[in-house]
């Protein structure tokens, strides 16, 4: 019989996303978080196949964590908006785990035209809530939303890597104005 485990997969999932949240992504490794939880790593691997699982689930944590900020943004009056703002959001408070999420290379990279439906799980939630609210159609509203979102990671990886601040107005203020140009650029274009 294999020996009793000394602490449950969700108490080494949570420790290991403290880590990563501290720390970044690259000082996971059995021996730390061994040593996070009191042991030492082979206890770990009583409830784990290996550090690649645990990666696995410290990342599926994180996407968690970042649908909250999303849904938090999108309950607003202008979910297109909102959807910036709990991505700024999110880069603000959670640098690290933005960078696990955002700023990790992806293998076969994917055109700027294909790249939001890969990185992005609100992408179809956000597509439908622009041709909702403006009335324009799936590819309007895919290149609306795909310039939204670059300039919007922008401004989030600025905060990420702790190169400069803005306060929420400041971030407010950029995002209806960007966002107010690219829907009349649009609306002027009569592409609809």
């Amino acid at each position: 019989m294999p020996p009793k485990a000394k602490f449950t997969k969700k108490e080494v999932i949570a420790a290991a996303l403290e880590m990563v949240k501290e720390c970044g992504i690259e000082v996971l490794t059995a021996r730390a978080l061994g040593e996070r939880l009191g042991s030492s790593a082979r206890p770990i691997f009583t409830l784990f196949g290996g550090m690649e699982e645990i990666k696995a689930e410290v990342i599926a944590a994180a996407k968690r964590l970042y649908e909250k900020y999303e849904d938090e943004g999108m309950s607003g009056e202008n979910a297109f908006k909102g959807s910036g703002t709990g991505y700024i959001k999110f880069a603000a408070e959670q640098p690290k785990l933005f960078g696990l999420l955002f700023m990790t290379e992806i293998r076969g990279v994917p055109d700027h035209e294909n790249v939001l439906p890969v990185i992005d799980d609100y992408y179809e939630k956000i597509l439908a809530s622009v041709q909702s609210e403006y009335g324009f159609s799936r590819q309007t509203a895919h290149k609306i939303y795909q310039h939204m979102w670059i300039y919007s990671h922008g401004i989030a990886s600025l905060i990420a890597m702790n190169v400069c601040s803005f306060s929420d107005e400041a971030v407010s203020e950029m995002l209806n104005d960007v966002g107010a140009g690219i829907i009349r650029k649009y609306k002027a274009e009569g592409k609809l």
